[in-house]
């Protein structure tokens, strides 16, 4: 008889019903995009922001402790160098995988055409293997990545595995103009130890000090300062967890966490953690944040998390007070049902009972509708801004379904207070 009177209520305002469930549909399909979005788009938004360089430096430095984490500021003095054999390491830590890009730098001054200026050796695009323990590590790396936003003025990128020999090079816009260079030029280049000739494979424009640089390749630079093995820094860029207040406690002296504390630091992937674990697998290296970088990943992801948030909590909103005005509404116009219902002797549980079930099931179809158009914008939402699908979370769905049960609920109360109110003799007899 109950699951009649439903089939029954359905039939006879399908109109309504259809009216509920579209506005269910639509709050819960803003909430699934902007929920499986807000979940996927940490390491998205990292990725994005690895475009702006390394965030990450290891030098030399065996005094340096983890507060130093927080001074990307070197200390002054006697160079000191790390050996190549070193570079390996970043790829047999915990956190291994979130390392996107590294490079080795190794700058030293130079004269070309009777000018002083600097030339950095570096990687370009490297193919890097790495053997320990009979285990072989590889990885496709170099500046290539960590500086994305060279503009290529004249001539191509550097690709060391398609040019034989190292004595190759790329040139700052503004040096170029200087020298009077462009690509496929040759230049004498004379340093401390060694001259060398450079073939000139490329002109870029950086917009900073960089354009008074030349690049070339890492031997190029080790010969030219008589460090052969030997490197300054490495620039690594990893995807990295916003740094909350245990990241910063353990930044600080990882000695101060208790052990559940530094179980969960260590294995989050927090920027101090990772600098943390490459100083542990490089004695003597000093690994820190770059904290401009470091610090706007962690603020840009929790400001888009929060206009997520902000915006789901909106949607919900509407969608009840949507609910409220249609399932009142539809009492209203129901009062003579639900007042026959009462007057033989029906209570008030089971009429609340009887709409709130209604009102229930067709929130859940228009649930299941939202989750689906949700699926699509979040979808249109990843490609549009990220250029990559948005992965759907499984607990989203349940997330949703509670929300919307809960918003139905809520948006239900202004009429399960109308019918507890409701008078059959008033209603069945005019008020008289």
């Amino acid at each position: 008889m109950f699951f009649r009177m439903i089939i029954g209520a359905f039939q006879r305002q399908w109109k309504k019903m259809l009216m509920i469930a579209l506005t269910v549909a639509l709050g819960a399909s803003i909430a699934t995009a902007m929920l499986n979005v807000m979940l996927d788009v940490g390491d998205k938004i990292n990725e994005e922001l690895k475009a702006y360089g390394s965030n990450i430096t290891v030098v030399p430095g065996s005094e340096a402790v983890m507060s130093d984490l927080y001074d990307v500021q070197g200390n002054e003095g006697k160079e000191e160098y790390l050996g190549e054999e070193t570079l390996g390491e970043f790829l047999t830590i915990f956190w291994a995988n979130n390392i996107t890009d590294f490079a080795p730098v190794l700058d030293t001054d130079v004269t070309v055409k009777n000018k002083d200026v600097k030339l950095v050796g570096t990687w370009f695009d490297h193919h890097f293997e790495f053997v320990k323990k009979g285990t072989t590590y590889k990885r496709d790396t170099g500046i290539i990545n960590l500086r994305s936003w060279w503009d290529i003025t004249d001539g191509k990128w550097l690709d060391e595995a398609k040019l034989s020999g190292d004595n190759y090079a790329m040139v700052g816009k503004k040096l170029a103009e200087e020298l009077g260079v462009k690509a496929g030029d040759i230049i004498s280049v004379k340093g401390t130890d060694a001259a060398e000739s450079l073939e000139i494979v490329g002109i870029f424009e950086s917009g900073d000090d960089e354009e008074n640089y030349i690049f070339s390749t890492l031997p190029v630079a080790q010969k030219l300062s008589g460090n052969t093995g030997k490197y300054k820094k490495a620039e690594v860029s990893a995807i990295t967890s916003p740094d909350d207040e245990l990241a910063i406690k353990a930044a600080k002296n990882p000695d101060l966490l208790s052990g559940d504390e530094y179980d969960l630091w260590y294995c989050t992937a927090y920027v101090s953690s990772i600098c943390f674990q490459i100083q542990e697998a490089i004695p003597g290296a000093s690994a820190r944040a770059v904290r401009q970088i470091a610090d706007s990943e962690g603020k840009i992801l929790e400001k888009t998390e929060l206009l997520m948030a902000l915006i789901t909590l909106m949607s919900l909103i509407g969608a009840t007070l949507g609910i409220s005005n249609l399932v009142t509404s539809s009492v209203m116009e129901r009062s003579a049902e639900l007042a026959l219902m009462k007057a033989v002797g029906a209570k008030n549980s089971q009429v609340t009972l009887l709409v709130l079930t209604e009102i229930i099931l067709t929130s859940l179809i228009g649930a299941a509708a939202g989750y689906l158009m949700g699926y699509c914008f979040a979808q249109v939402i990843g490609q549009s801004v990220f250029s990559s699908a948005i992965k759907m979370s499984g607990m989203v769905a349940f997330l949703v379904t509670v929300m919307i049960i809960a918003v139905t609920l809520v948006g239900s109360l202004p009429a399960i207070r109308m019918i507890l109110r409701l008078r059959p003799s008033e209603v069945l007899h005019g008020g008289h």
